[in-house]
């Protein structure tokens, strides 16, 4: 066997792990590192006969190892090197190095936090830096600080911010490894696709086998892309020597080792894989890259609090993964679909997880561990602090946690249970309704992808997908179905039930609403209209296409995305009302609502039982809280301005002629409408209670509430200071127009001012009116504010004008001798 080129440092990393505590190997694709460096240091004196964990991101990868490394030794998988991933183990006794999943590691962790018989842990590619390595590497490091200091722990990585890592570690030192890895000719897009991704990959594998030799491995976002590009290829019959090979997390161990087996002689293979296949996997005979350029990603929102998988362009430390598998074995070739420029665009590294992920499972985690604050814990991202709360908040309202943060007892049973905190929660409380073995496979469905996803216009009702399910079980097939997922969940759903003592009982799929409800309580729905519904949340969502669901009273949704003002409901339930007011009762919030209603112009009271944003019962409220109704009446005053109130040419009158004075002195009230309104309840308040609607404020004495306002003295300076009328020299009474307050205004015939002098002055002699002096008519001839200039300069032009158009009235020649008239003559 050729060495490998890890083999050069293993001297010099197994130095460095003896004599520290943490250690980091940057080894390159190629160098062999996953299945060297355990056996590497399985004899080492410091481990004393412990074991080695050694934690891969994958169930697939973690099983590829371990039978690897069984192979370099002799034996069979569960002797000196077995595997643990979620529901398959392979150990036995003298089992000393285990590969395990991420989430084992923090499972094993919360069960012995001293790892009691474990000398190492590995953390192999690291760089993909997912929530529970992240999880993993955070509790372990505190496990090694706190209760072991003889606990080695190794990062492992082909592409990572060393120095990052290593100052986390307290300054672990860094051990470079480089890969062995023959030249890959890249092509790139002359133009950017604009294409279905799935032609321009059919197109690229028809090419690549016609101008390259061996097998081809080609990269897709997700498992619905890879079944329809596996149909399109199918139904081009490329020859029985090319075999299609499909490679994903979910396909059954049986389909997984194929695409991995080295091809019968004379075939080629194409395997159609997601970034499963970037890193620790070896695909047999792959000299041939085709990269789509995408991955699936789940992106959590705080805003709306669901996760939903993105597709996102692939980082550049991705892409030059995936092309490095092209050279494994000799010259290789990559097809990039995208250009170069959008290549310079890519991010240079993937986001962590731990960024971007619901955070609900890390807080019952770190519950568990008894650090609910994560800032406890040594992290090289550490959890977004909005996310976190709002995970803390869904914990609390599960009765996970305390309100303090403390972990209860129904949040130890939760994270006992190898499932997202609402599913464990859902389950726990199946169980004394007798309905637990639904809540397991309901459970473990929702965990897994949907087994009909790649149906069109596919129907929404979980319950169907329960049925399917069951009849799976008993050997039906179908063809929208991915049967062997099916498979996978029933066998999974069965070791949760043996798990929790759970018998399996018969059909009762009508009752998936009430329990999705206990899971997601937020996404309890209320019909709006067909197919359109209000989340108790608050949200919006819709069930695009007309379907057995549209027109439910309320439903539960399991999944929903987070786009657009309506959220597109995926999975869910129908739930009956009165399951909700039995399950909720302890959540229901009974409120009395009084409110202005706009339409009818009243206040409306009404008594609502309430789960979130949803009304569940409205009926009218009898005898409302007199307060209640105040408020609301003012409310309505405000929301539809003073008009509503009825104002009288009176009433009108004072508030101007106190908003006059209140510009002197601001002792006098101001009474203008922004203040009226904003004050509403002290100078209106007193008078509205027992009044309801608009008809009955029309019963109000505006002006009486209004002088209220006003001191006893002010009342009686009011019409001295500010008065209704002014009676002119004719010996008629004039009202006085306040209207514009810094101007108040005298509209009255000229011939009705003859003899008088001066101009009328008011507010204590300060102000003089302003004078609009009319013709006989009524229309004004003259504006002003000096009396006495207008008859010394301007009488005599208006004079001639008014005498040809009035001939018959008087227009004396001197106006100060004249006899003032409110006819057309004054009287002999």
């Amino acid at each position: 066997m050729n060495s490998l080129p890890i083999e050069t440092v293993l001297p010099q990393l197994k130095e460095a792990i003896r004599t520290n505590p943490c250690t980091i190997l940057v080894a390159q694709p190629g160098a062999g590192k996953t299945t060297q460096v355990p056996l590497a240091i399985l004899q080492e004196t410091w481990l004393q006969n412990q074991k080695i964990l050694m934690l891969e991101p994958r169930r697939l990868a973690a099983r590829a190892a371990a039978r690897y490394m069984s192979k370099l030794r002799g034996e069979e998988v569960g002797q000196t090197i077995g595997y643990r991933v979620k529901n398959d183990s392979r150990v036995g006794p003298n089992t000393r190095i285990e590969v395990i999943t991420e989430g084992v590691l923090t499972r094993m962790l919360q069960t012995d936090p001293a790892l009691e018989g474990v000398g190492a842990v590995i953390f192999d590619e690291f760089h993909e830096r997912s929530l529970h390595a992240d999880l993993g590497l955070a509790l372990s490091r505190q496990s090694q600080t706190l209760l072991r200091e003889d606990l080695r722990i190794l990062i492992m990585s082909a592409t990572i911010e060393a120095n990052s890592v290593s100052a986390m570690l307290d300054h672990a030192p860094i051990i470079q490894s480089e890969g062995r890895t023959y030249p890959v000719v890249t092509h790139y897009l002359d133009a950017k696709m604009t294409s279905r991704i799935e032609q321009v990959v059919v197109t690229s594998i028809q090419r690549a086998l016609q101008m390259n030799e061996g097998s081809l491995l080609v990269f897709l976002p997700g498992a619905a892309e890879i079944h329809r590009v596996a149909n399109n290829l199918a139904a081009l019959k490329l020859g029985k020597e090319i075999e299609i090979a499909p490679l994903y997390g979910n396909l059954s161990q049986e389909a997984q080792d194929q695409a991995l087996a080295v091809c019968s002689p004379g075939h080629r293979k194409v395997v159609l894989a997601t970034s499963i296949a970037e890193t620790s996997l070896t695909v047999e005979g792959v000299t041939v890259v085709i990269d789509s350029g995408l991955m699936r990603v789940p992106r959590f929102s705080p805003r709306t609090g669901m996760t939903r998988l993105t597709t996102v362009p692939v980082s550049v430390a991705s892409a030059d993964q995936r092309r490095g598998r092209a050279g494994r074995l000799g010259p290789g070739v990559c097809y990039r679909l995208w250009t170069e420029t959008e290549q310079r665009q890519l991010p240079l590294s993937s986001t962590p997880e731990i960024r971007e992920a619901d955070l609900a499972p890390l807080a019952l985690e770190l519950a568990a561990w008894g650090v609910p604050d994560p800032a406890s814990l040594v992290w090289l991202d550490p959890p977004p602090a909005a996310a976190y709360q709002q995970a803390r908040e869904l914990l609390v309202q599960l009765g996970a946690l305390h309100e303090d943060g403390g972990l209860s007892a129904h949040g130890k049973r939760l994270a006992s249970l190898p499932l997202h905190p609402r599913l464990a929660h859902m389950v726990l409380q199946a169980i004394p309704l007798e309905l637990g073995a639904l809540a397991c496979e309901l459970a473990v469905m929702l965990s897994e992808r949907d087994f009909m996803r790649a149906a069109e216009g596919r129907d929404a009702d979980i319950r169907t997908r329960i049925e399917v399910l069951w009849r799976a079980a008993q050997g039906e097939q179908r063809a929208d179905v991915d049967f062997g997922l099916c498979r996978r969940i029933a066998a999974e759903a069965k070791v949760l039930m043996q798990q929790l003592g759970i018998r399996p009982s018969g059909n009762k799929a009508n009752a998936s609403g009430l329990l999705l409800a206990f899971a997601y309580p937020d996404r309890v729905a209320q019909r709006r209209s067909t197919g359109r519904f209000l989340l108790s949340s608050g949200r919006g969502a819709v069930l695009p296409e007309l379907q057995s669901l549209s027109n439910e009273r309320y439903l539960v949704a399991a999944e929903l995305d987070d786009n657009g003002a309506e959220s597109r409901i995926y999975l869910a339930a129908p739930i009956q009302e009165d399951e909700l007011l039995e399950a909720f009762e302890d959540r229901l919030l009974k409120e009395q609502e009084v409110i202005w209603e706009q339409a009818t112009g009243s206040v409306k009271a009404r008594e609502r039982l309430r789960l979130g944003a949803i009304i569940l019962k409205e009926n009218p409220l009898q005898d409302p809280n007199p307060d209640l109704v105040l408020q609301a009446l003012i409310s309505g005053i405000q929301a539809e301005s003073l008009e509503l109130l009825p104002w009288t040419r009176s009433a009108r009158q004072l508030q101007q002629r106190v908003m006059f004075l209140h510009r002197f002195d601001v002792e006098w009230p101001d009474m203008g409408d922004a203040n009226l309104l904003a004050s509403l309840e002290d100078w209106l308040g007193p008078h509205l209670y027992g009044l309801k609607s608009k008809g009955a404020l029309g019963r109000l004495n505006l002006t009486s509430i209004l002088e209220e306002m006003l001191t006893w003295e002010q009342r009686r300076w009011l019409e001295e200071w500010a008065p209704t009328h002014i009676q002119v020299p004719s010996g008629s009474r004039i009202p006085v127009d306040y209207s514009v307050s810094e101007s108040p205004a005298l509209s009255v015939r000229l011939q009705e001012m003859f003899g008088l002098a001066d101009t009328p002055r008011i507010a204590k002699g300060r102000v003089p009116v302003t004078l609009h002096l009319l013709s006989p008519a009524q229309r004004p001839v003259q504006v002003t504010k000096d009396l006495a200039s207008f008859w010394r300069d301007a009488y005599f032009e208006v004079k001639k004008d008014l005498k040809g158009r009035y001939p018959k009235h008087y227009w004396p020649d001197d106006p100060m001798a004249a006899m003032p008239t409110n006819r057309a003559k004054p009287r002999s």
